[in-house]
């Protein structure tokens, strides 16, 4: 699941393109009498608070935070608590930056580089985690794979096949619709360029153009036009373009191609006990442009307090890198083998920021899932992209069928928040569900770690789910005495119930809907209420 692409064009096409980067006891640490009196904050997010903004207090800095800063402050103060292990199952981690690379889990039982398995653990020299992938990276859908395998017989092969017929003419039109928009654009630079005499001309200088040339004409049309969207200048109008030209060639030739052979791992993936050849020790990114993971990661544990970068919401953690999620859906396999990788290593806290509609081998999901609550691991998942209803629409992994009884009680599923407190506080993009969803946690606007030491925000449920686990961390770390179980009912009864409706869906689906109408608590994750919920519980 990829973190949601907003292009700066975003006004101009009219489109979203998203892209896949139990009830509550009343407990209510917070001193509020009435949270939804809190004021709504009108003017714009300073860079400080955007980049910030997900740690912040709704009561102080009238933003839908969690708090965690709060939290630190007059709870945690010195206190370190016991490391915890999370394991980030995700695309690639860069475990050597800057900001990471003091956080990152080491298998002390395995000698490095040997080629031998010395803690007889099935994988060879996993020092800091496992590459499920190998060398590979793009991958198809789940539903392209289906109609590839050609079994008719499959009780959803129709309705994969209508989904991808929709799918591709969608993408088409999309790619159609930039090639002309960035042709527009190269157009009108050229020809402003070539007015001025120099390409770094100003919204100004274009605004004093008179004259009777009609492409001159029509160039500054096209450029007045692009500055008012907010866009700074034509240069940056080319480059936006140009990345979602590629990043929907991307989804066409990669995600939607009947003939990639993606895996190049060597097993079988329809065989759980086949794991000859399968994977190799290095969790890193195949490529710059691999960040999922590192974002992830930078979320829940980015150094805190060393002056670079950002800081992390757990102070006493190291990440586990589990590489699993391929530019496209990941393999059934290859989820459950990563969980139980991560439950069998040490990981207290499973980090899930990926999910697909369609799941030939959920059964295997699921029993890994009932294993990993065995192990006492809290499994934290990201909602979906989708802007849709998860009880009625098919969203994986799930830790149950449909809405049925749940295998176990280690699951907590993530929808997404903005930082503008009031009805357009639930992210656009998120999906929903009053079964299914959990509770809400910041997701949109989400600055974290990239790769080769570099930041940036990102957003979509797969940010607010490695919020939630910081927490989940945070809570395992003061006081480990908690089980899973118990740490995932703190989450959602100790969260702030926000009574106020709130708009979901998308197009002619929007909605208006309580928090409690759209999630099992009906609340957003507070650290600081879930540190005193914690507390009381361990006493």
């Amino acid at each position: 699941m990829k973190p949601i692409f907003k292009p700066l064009l975003f006004s101009v096409l009219s489109a979203t393109l998203l892209f896949n980067c139990g009830g509550g006891s009343g407990f209510i640490s917070t001193p509020i009498e009435n949270i939804d009196s809190s004021p709504i904050k009108v003017t714009d997010l300073t860079e400080t608070e955007l980049n910030n903004w997900s740690h912040l207090d709704l009561v102080k800095d009238t933003i839908p935070g969690m708090s965690v800063q709060k939290a630190y402050d007059e709870l945690i103060k010195n206190k370190k608590g016991k490391t915890v292990i999370v394991a980030v199952v995700d695309s690639g981690t860069d475990i050597d930056h800057e900001d990471l690379d003091g956080v990152i889990w080491t298998n002390k039982d395995e000698i490095p580089n040997n080629g031998i398995d010395d803690d007889n653990n099935g994988y060879v020299d996993d020092i800091h985690g496992w590459n499920f992938l190998g060398d590979g990276y793009d991958e198809q859908l789940e539903y392209v794979r289906l109609l590839v395998s050609g079994d008719t017989s499959n009780p959803r092969y129709s309705e994969a096949e209508e989904l991808y017929n929709t799918e591709y003419q969608k993408w088409m039109g999309r790619k159609t619709q930039y090639d002309q928009i960035y042709q527009q654009i190269i157009f009108a630079d050229d020809v402003l360029t070539k007015h001025f005499g120099k390409s770094d001309y100003s919204k100004e200088e274009v605004n004093t153009i008179s004259s009777d040339d009609e492409s001159l004409g029509q160039a500054k049309q096209v450029a007045q036009f692009i500055y008012s969207n907010d866009i700074e200048s034509m240069t940056a109008a080319k480059k936006d373009i140009k990345a979602g030209l590629e990043s929907i060639n991307e989804r066409l030739n990669v995600n939607l191609n009947k003939d990639l052979k993606g895996r190049t791992t060597g097993d079988d993936p329809n065989d759980l006990n086949d794991m000859v050849g399968y994977g190799n020790n290095n969790p890193r990114p195949s490529k710059k442009g691999e960040s999922h993971g590192t974002h992830v990661s930078g979320i829940i544990a980015a150094e805190r307090n060393n002056g670079i970068g950002m800081n992390g919401v757990a102070n006493n953690v190291e990440i586990m890198a589990v590489r699993s999620t391929p530019n496209g859906d990941e393999y059934d396999k290859d989820v459950a083998l990563a969980i139980r990788y991560a439950a069998d290593n040490g990981a207290k806290v499973i980090n899930a920021s990926f999910g697909k509609s369609f799941s030939p081998h959920s059964d295997w999901v699921r029993d890994a899932l009932k294993y990993a609550a065995e192990k006492d691991v809290l499994f934290v998942h990201a909602a979906g992209n989708d802007s849709q209803d998860i009880d009625v629409a098919p969203n994986f992994p799930n830790d149950a069928i449909g809405t049925g009884a749940e295998v176990s009680d280690n699951v907590i599923t993530v929808g997404a928040l903005a930082p503008n407190y009031g009805s357009e506080m639930v992210s656009s993009f998120s999906n929903f569900g009053k079964v299914n969803v959990d509770v809400f946690a910041p997701g949109t606007d989400i600055y974290s770690t990239l790769p080769e030491n570099e930041y940036d925000l990102n957003s979509g449920t797969s940010m607010a789910a490695p919020n939630v686990a910081g927490v989940a961390a945070l809570i395992r770390s003061q006081f480990p005495s908690l089980t899973a179980s118990q740490v995932k009912k703190i989450l959602m009864e100790s969260g702030l119930p926000i009574q106020a409706k709130v708009t979901v869906g998308s197009g002619e689906d929007k909605m208006v809907k309580s928090l409690s109408e759209i999630s099992t608590s009906g609340r957003i994750v507070n650290a600081y209420n879930a540190l005193i919920m914690a507390a009381k519980m361990a006493q």
